[in-house]
């Protein structure tokens, strides 16, 4: 997501909007050099050091590039741990992921236009020549017509685009007669099928040799597609008809965007996340910025910026006005239902809305940008990365990273729209982060958990194309561009697409009369470019200045969003009671209850069980306050009973050639040393014990002593193989799965159970890898015979001196890895013991029936009945320590943390840890979203 500065645009400026919208809508985005020189004090950065870091994005490029095109063109996305190509059909199928793969060279096609804009021409004319020569568009294979659409026709029309504008210059591609286009062509034509619905939403997926309806095409018995999806199709259609004179493409993508705008929630003006494609029904009735959804306000405003047709604008500023008033609470943004706006629908955030503040940017909203991107970065420094999901309290939910370049975007335009210098060391953050943890040697590996450190099998197309276009725009300056940036609008792909599209085939369209534009008030409406002055009033400390109460939000605070009254009035009612802030002890707690019509039972076995009825609340408002209340406490609760069981731990390979760089997720043992409490870990090299399961004295203490054993899983308890090689010396141990084939892509982890006798006697730390992670280990002890490896709650730093001693002495040497990571899925850890093998008021106590949010009247949970101000459980029970609840600031208490530890969570009062006991999970519509995938 992207539209580079409007040149020409002067603040305040009005005109003919509708035929260069360009020259007269820069959307906020300012370039650097014209706005406020940087704060006083702001540690602005060197030429030199801009300019080494943007060299350094080069060669990182360079190194994922290279690797793709050696050991995995023309299949369509490298495998970085085993240095080879996934082809579809030929690995383990990863479900709705691998509908972007289409055999057609995805991450060549994906990666053209960042081929120029990092200075790469000859690398680009080589390219291009490939796909033209080898990529083939009519496979008889289903893929998702969103992602095809975002990644393959723009990533040809980005190509095409960028290839005119070298021939015109000249000195490249002047053999270049528009093949790129009409590749596009072809390709556009073969996803027209998809749209064959009665309300012109395309199916979700199309067989791109037989279309939908073919009896081949497998495919086509679809009713529902993500909003996204659906609306996410006009830059690249309308730029293929206007770089073709064909309107139909246009046409078929406005028919798309007009109906979702007609099925908005008229009272809230959100939409939902799934919609019925024949019907027109809301699927999914949660309306947010990320998953889903996200780009479908995005290509609003871009597509009104690209086209000029004002009712893009007045739709995205309709949109706009919603988001703003239900689900952005500063510095969050949290879903909310859309016939209920007022109720959260979750208590978590998914990493795709990341790009939201660089809209906020091009809209020309920037306080509300700066606010979130700085709460997103504190998330960043506390897990290296963003994980895919994270709770309001900043707690991991999904723990995967697949190198998204979401945030290092909204960086790029925040740095472009303040000059602030502040947002070229975040981009430097991210660098060494990617450099430091996801680095291999055949490329970047995605994080498998954030957590640990574990890496994934997998570099997504969309990290050439997006993640290294962006981090290099960042630190170049305008004289280091071979073309001038801000004559393209970006696509959500970061594809370019030249704004002189908007002038030219022009498809003459009505407007929209089944839609009442005279209900919404233009006068809130932006037609103008923002005026510096209102962005930033006189005060180079002004990003600063909202940056700062954000600096400790995820580390010592829970922030708590400011309520509308409160923002609006600068005083007044208190927002309303959350699950998170309750505290059974707090007398104005119980009297909130009360009002919300929720009443607290004591119950005979010591727990309370918490009971509302709506017929009781004091109004109708607080009613609803009250069913968001209960909804809140139960899906809190399982998210609590999740996290109560131990976490994934991590086998490290730190010898030659690895120093650190393949990290195998593991599971725990419930008995031995725990490895949470020894954050230096175990470390030691491995040896293969005998008999190889471990299941009877050790005949080569010898070979096992102060090293970590290898076994077998099978034929005895856990507990009986860790006393064994413990006797026999070892210094830890790692059993692996006997199953053949065996991995944590298809199997839950598990913890190891002891055997029912007292394991004190177990002091070294055991943990469990299935067969084909361990595999890994052993096929490195084959090739290498002393590997050395750590065990650890989660890797370390890899050894980066031996590494680069490693690299100097061996700069000549052609030897390739071979050992890689498989890939590792982080799962929560079920106990699993090691055998021989051979209606009107509902209650989540016991077997209550599940709640429904939408019907019932009555509800109610339980918790345990304790004291509010004990600590809940800290360590291995939960992957990060909560947070206090309820104020902004850290309470003062007195904390005990490791000498050497870094800043932690205060250890402060949990009553949510103290007072919930076992609930169920009861709400339909949170299974269904806890089960969503992004």
């Amino acid at each position: 997501m992207a539209l580079s500065g409007a040149p020409g645009c002067r603040a305040g400026e009005r005109g003919p909007r509708w035929r260069r919208p360009w020259k007269l809508l820069a959307l906020g985005l300012l370039s650097a050099s014209s706005v406020l020189a940087a704060a006083p004090g702001a540690g602005a950065m060197s030429r030199e050091e801009k300019r080494r870091l943007g060299n350094q994005v080069l060669e990182m490029f360079d190194h994922a590039y290279s690797n793709y095109m050696e050991h995995a063109y023309p299949a369509d996305e490298l495998m970085p741990l085993t240095c080879r190509g996934r082809v579809r059909g030929q690995e383990p199928s990863r479900g709705d992921v691998d509908d972007a793969l289409g055999k057609f060279s995805l991450t060549l096609i994906d990666t053209l236009d960042t081929l120029v804009v990092l200075n790469k021409t000859k690398e680009f004319e080589e390219a291009v020549k490939k796909v033209i020569k080898d990529v083939n568009l009519d496979n008889d294979i289903v893929v998702s017509v969103f992602e095809t659409n975002i990644r393959v026709l723009g990533g040809l029309l980005g190509g095409h685009s960028v290839a005119i504008m070298l021939k015109e210059k000249g000195e490249y591609m002047q053999w270049y007669n528009g093949e790129l286009l009409h590749m596009a062509k072809e390709l556009g034509y073969k996803l027209l099928p998809a749209f064959n619905t009665t309300s012109g939403l395309p199916f979700p997926r199309v067989n791109l040799k037989f279309g939908v309806r073919h009896p081949e095409a497998r495919t086509g018995t679809e009713t529902d597609t993500c909003t996204a999806c659906a609306g996410t199709l006009i830059l690249e259609f309308a730029a293929l008809s206007r770089f073709t004179g064909t309107s139909i493409f246009e046409e078929y993508a406005r028919k798309a965007l007009d109906f979702i705008w007609e099925k908005r929630q008229r009272s809230s003006n959100l939409v939902g996340v799934t919609i019925n494609i024949h019907t027109g029904d809301w699927v999914r009735k949660d309306s947010g910025v990320g998953a889903g959804i996200d780009s479908y306000y995005e290509y609003l405003l871009k597509a009104y910026v690209l086209l000029g047709d004002d009712s893009f604008l007045e739709r995205f500023n309709t949109h706009y006005d919603a988001i703003m008033r239900y689900i952005s609470q500063p510095p969050l943004l949290l879903d909310v239902h859309i016939h209920k706006p007022m109720l959260n629908a979750r208590t978590w955030m998914d990493s795709l809305l990341a790009f939201f503040p660089g809209l906020q940017v091009l809209k020309g909203d920037i306080r509300p940008a700066i606010e979130t991107h700085e709460m997103l970065y504190q998330v960043i420094k506390k897990h290296n990365f963003l994980p895919e999901a994270f709770t309001t309290d900043f707690r991991v939910h999904w723990a995967q990273h697949p190198l998204r370049p979401e945030f290092a975007e909204s960086t790029y335009f925040l740095y472009k729209a303040t000059g602030d210098p502040y947002y070229l060391e975040v981009g430097k953050t991210l660098i060494e982060n990617l450099n430091k943890y996801a680095r291999v040697p055949c490329g970047f590996a995605a994080m498998k958990d954030v957590r640990t450190g574990s890496h994934e099998d997998r570099m997504d197309s969309f990290f050439l194309a997006e993640m290294f276009k962006y981090l290099y725009l960042l630190f170049a300056d305008k004289e280091d561009m071979i073309f001038d940036i801000e004559d393209y609008i970006f696509t959500t792909e970061a594809h370019l697409l030249p704004l002189w599209l908007s002038t030219t085939n022009q498809t003459i369209s009505k407007k929209n009369t089944s839609t009442e534009y005279t209900e919404l008030d233009d006068s809130n409406f932006d037609w103008t470019c923002p005026n510096t002055q209102i962005l930033f009033p006189n005060d180079p400390l002004f990003a600063q200045s909202i940056r700062e109460p954000l600096k400790n939000v995820v580390d010592k605070s829970c922030p708590r969003g400011i309520s509308r009254a409160e923002e609006s009035l600068g005083s007044g009612p208190k927002p309303p009671l959350r699950a998170r802030d309750f505290m059974a002890s707090n007398p104005e707690h119980l009297e909130i209850l009360k009002k919300m019509g929720v009443s607290l039972i004591h119950l005979k076995d010591g727990r309370v069980q918490l009971v509302q009825h709506a017929v009781q609340a004091a109004s109708s408002l607080d009613a609803e306050d009250g069913l968001r209340f209960m909804q809140e406490m139960i899906e809190l609760s399982s998210q609590q009973q999740k996290e109560q069981q131990l976490p994934p731990r991590a086998v490290q390979i730190v010898s030659h050639p690895f120093f650190g760089r393949v990290v195998l997720t593991a599971g725990p043992a419930q008995f031995g040393m725990d490895l949470s409490k020894h954050k230096a870990g175990t470390r030691g090299f491995v040896a293969t014990i005998k008999p190889y399961n471990g299941c009877s004295e050790i005949i080569n203490p010898e070979a096992v002593k102060e090293k970590i054993a290898l076994m077998q899983r099978g034929q005895c308890m856990f507990a009986e193989k860790a006393r064994n090689i413990q006797k026999a010396g070892a210094i830890g141990g790692i059993v692996i799965d006997d199953n053949e084939g065996s991995s944590s892509d298809t199997a839950p982890l598990f913890q190891m159970a002891g055997d029912g006798k007292n394991t004190d006697d177990i002091t070294i730390p055991m943990l469990f890898l299935f067969n084909k992670e361990g595999n890994i280990i052993l096929d490195a002890i084959r090739e290498y015979e002393a590997v050395e490896v750590l065990l650890s709650d989660k890797a370390k730093d890899r050894d980066l001196e031996m590494e680069n001693m490693d690299q100097k002495s061996s700069e000549n040497d052609s030897h390739k890895p071979i050992y890689k990571e498989a890939p590792s899925e982080s799962q929560d850890a079920g106990k699993v013991s090691e055998e021989p093998k051979g209606g009107g008021e509902s209650s989540a106590v016991g077997d209550a029936d599940p709640l429904s949010p939408s019907s019932a009247d009555s509800a109610s949970v339980s918790v345990a009945d304790q004291d509010p101000h004990t600590p809940g459980p800290a360590g291995a029970g939960a992957p990060e320590t909560a947070c206090t609840p309820g104020d902004s600031q850290p309470q003062e208490q007195n904390t005990q943390t490791e000498a050497n530890s870094k800043a932690h969570w205060d250890s402060e009062v949990q009553p949510m840890e103290s007072i919930l006991a076992d609930w169920n999970e009861d709400i339909e519509a949170f299974e269904m979203m806890e089960k969503d995938e992004l």
